[in-house]
């Protein structure tokens, strides 16, 4: 078994690849990633805000990027901006992004979200229950998800502008 030691904003050391690992996978021995061209799971979170997003029935006709990410993630911040303008770019041809935070507090997540300023949705995955039924065994990872609710691409680990652009430009 191995894990990683990676460190807070704070300096407080958290053995988040461990915890993660443990969590999201629990008991199960063969945990096998989710495949494309197959029904994308789905979910109820909160937002921020405290309003509820159903998943897929308020986002059918429209392209979902559905996105695991945390604060301690050492790639998370950085790709996070990245992706903003891509968003910004091809949302009014109906990109979403779905960022959904694993295990942290809405008092965790606020202030790292506000000093990113990224504009998509930002969700909360309180109990890790979402990120099992993705079958998240690291982050970020990032589920692109056609109009059809059909699970087209899978991107594990950081995501450049450029790849996510590729991702994303023959659904839209």
């Amino acid at each position: 078994m191995s894990f990683m030691l990676t460190f807070h904003r704070d300096g407080k050391p958290i053995l988040a690849g461990l915890l993660l690992l443990a969590l999201l996978a629990g008991c199960e021995q063969n945990v096998t990633a989710i495949k494309t061209n197959t029904p994308a799971p789905a979910f109820a979170l909160d937002r921020l805000d405290g309003s509820v997003v159903r998943f897929p029935d308020q986002y059918r006709g429209q392209v979902v990027a559905i996105r695991f990410w945390a604060d301690w993630c050492p790639y998370c911040r950085a790709e996070m901006r990245a992706l903003e303008p891509v968003y910004r770019q091809h949302r009014d041809r109906g990109l979403v992004i779905l960022a959904i935070n694993v295990l942290q507090p809405p008092e965790t997540v606020r202030p790292f979200v506000r000093e990113l300023g990224v504009s998509y949705d930002v969700l909360l995955d309180p109990q890790g229950e979402v990120t099992r039924d993705y079958r998240v065994m690291g982050l970020p990872m990032t589920f692109i998800v056609d109009r059809q609710g059909v699970i087209r691409a899978r991107i594990v680990g950081e995501s450049t502008p450029e790849v996510f652009a590729r991702a994303i430009t023959g659904l839209l």
